[in-house]
């Protein structure tokens, strides 16, 4: 998977193998805590230099160790500033006992801490390392500065925030800004940590990117980088079924619409045709509501095993409002050789028996993608759900392993897995698409994808990220209807 630099999402227990790989290489740890320090004072600066001072509060680790260097800088910069320390100064360790001596001055308990108007708080107390409740003394006052809506300049990620999975420890700050060394953490896109990091500031603080690559297991944003490679123009001489032939299932005559939004996705993301099966009972209904999408009869599993002979149908979708629990498993057995997207009912179909389903797409290449929120991703995986130390990205991935599927794990924070451990965090949603029909939508978006060839992974990237933009094009207050219409061509992005 080609990499962005700007791409990259380092967990914490990555970023500390890469801080001792760059100790070993030879590279000054000292000097990269004060490169560190130094970015956060010139933030601060830059940031508000109408503070009427600047409160560092000093964590009992390296967090604390960039704070007094800021700390330092700022007093160098002639403007006034207080340290309050959690814990003995004297027993911190290494560079960061270093960078207090440095300081040279004595810093005050945490717990003497008074926020007063003017302060500008800057949190070096835990950052992203984090990974239980912050302590009572801590939790306190950050109460007090929240209490006060004080801003708050966090080094590396608000204090309370994990960096792993973004969720909050007990309480945590909400600051203004945030400045992170080297590359994002998972707790900076993931939410809700996403809320809480305020202008989120990276800085390259002088570890080559050869030791970033060494550590990093494949995890980054969402964005073109990914399926850069699969994002064709189209050719001129290519007739419709070259351009990928889409198949939706409709449910029944109460029940057509959430398909046919799949379906118009599908035809306006690419798919060169798109065709509409349908019950009997609802192929009048849908033939009233069809124009370029077509339809076609499929009463039952015999019906359907007919049309597959047609191997030009290249890629299904299978779910959205289809109602049918029992029809909707044969179905998705009975496609197991071709791409499919298993949306809605489709997933709760396999709530009692997920792993005929595992089973059935388990050999060849990926050619399942799965997009379950919240409820329906625990319907078919209640224990990776119910494993509290599984961030989001790690239940996403686990589930992808499992299940032998891409896995489109939906919400604010989107994460999109593969089997083979690969991983991204969808950040350009807007929070209006979380709209009725919305995911029926993103369905035949990437339904689209697996038609024309793309592989299951870049297939479900690409449809997220264009389904993000096509919200953030249609506007606040859009409806289902409008996403379809504002999909943008994929080419544009490549």
């Amino acid at each position: 998977m080609p990499m962005d630099r700007d791409a990259f999402i380092i967990t914490p227990a990555e970023m500390s193998a890469i801080d001792r790989d760059a100790a070993l290489s030879g590279i000054d740890s000292f000097r990269l805590m004060t490169s560190a320090g130094m970015a956060v004072a010139a933030a601060a600066l830059r940031f508000y230099p109408e503070a009427l001072r600047f409160v560092i509060l000093c964590g009992p680790g390296n967090n604390g160790g960039d704070g007094y260097v800021a700390a330092a800088t700022l007093c160098r910069s002639g403007v006034p500033t207080g340290v309050y320390a959690l814990g003995d100064p004297a027993r911190l360790k290494g560079d960061a006992a270093r960078a207090h001596a440095e300081w040279g001055r004595t810093a005050e308990s945490l717990a003497q801490y008074r926020p007063k108007p003017g302060d500008v708080v800057i949190d070096a107390l835990f950052g992203a390392g984090l990974s239980r409740p912050v302590p009572d003394e801590a939790a306190v006052v950050i109460r007090a500065i929240k209490h006060e809506d004080l801003p708050v300049i966090a080094v590396d990620l608000p204090s309370g925030v994990d960096g792993r999975s973004g969720q909050v420890l007990g309480e945590s700050f909400h600051a203004s800004h945030t400045v992170t060394f080297m590359a994002r953490k998972p707790g900076h896109l993931l939410m809700p940590g996403r809320t809480l990091c305020g202008r989120l500031e990276i800085f390259d603080i002088g570890i080559p990117e050869r030791i970033l690559r060494i550590r990093t297991a494949g995890l980054c944003e969402n964005g073109p980088h990914l399926w850069a490679g699969h994002a064709r123009a189209l050719d001129p001489s290519a007739h419709k079924f070259k351009r990928g032939h889409l198949a939706v299932f409709s449910g029944g005559p109460l029940a057509t619409g959430a398909a046919r939004l799949s379906a118009m996705a599908g035809l306006k993301a690419g798919a060169g045709l798109v065709t509409l099966a349908s019950a009997s009972a609802a192929l009048n209904v849908n033939a009233a509501h069809l124009t370029a999408v077509m339809l076609k009869e499929v009463e039952d599993a015999g019906a359907l095993a007919l049309w597959l002979a047609d191997k030009r149908v290249s890629a299904f979708v299978l779910g959205p409002g289809f109602g049918d629990m029992e029809t909707a498993r044969r179905y998705a057995l009975m496609l197991s050789d071709r791409a499919l997207v298993l949306d809605a009912d489709g997933i709760t179909a396999f709530k009692g028996d997920p792993a005929s389903l595992f089973d059935a797409y388990a050999g060849g290449e990926t050619r399942l993608v799965m997009t379950p929120h919240d409820g329906e991703f625990a319907r078919l995986f209640p224990d990776i759900e119910a494993d509290p130390s599984l961030s989001k990205v790690d239940r996403a991935i686990a589930a992808a392993r499992r299940s032998h599927a891409v896995i489109v794990y939906k919400g604010a924070d989107t994460v999109i897995a593969s089997p083979d451990g690969r991983a991204a965090i969808n950040t350009n949603a807007p929070p209006w698409l979380a709209t009725a029909g919305s995911g029926d939508t993103l369905a035949g978006i990437i339904g689209a994808h697996l038609a024309q060839g793309m592989p299951a992974f870049e297939a479900a990237a690409a449809g997220v990220w264009r389904h993000g933009r096509a919200g953030a094009k249609a506007g606040e207050g859009l409806t289902a209807e409008d996403l379809a219409a504002a999909i943008e061509p994929l080419p544009a992005f490549s």
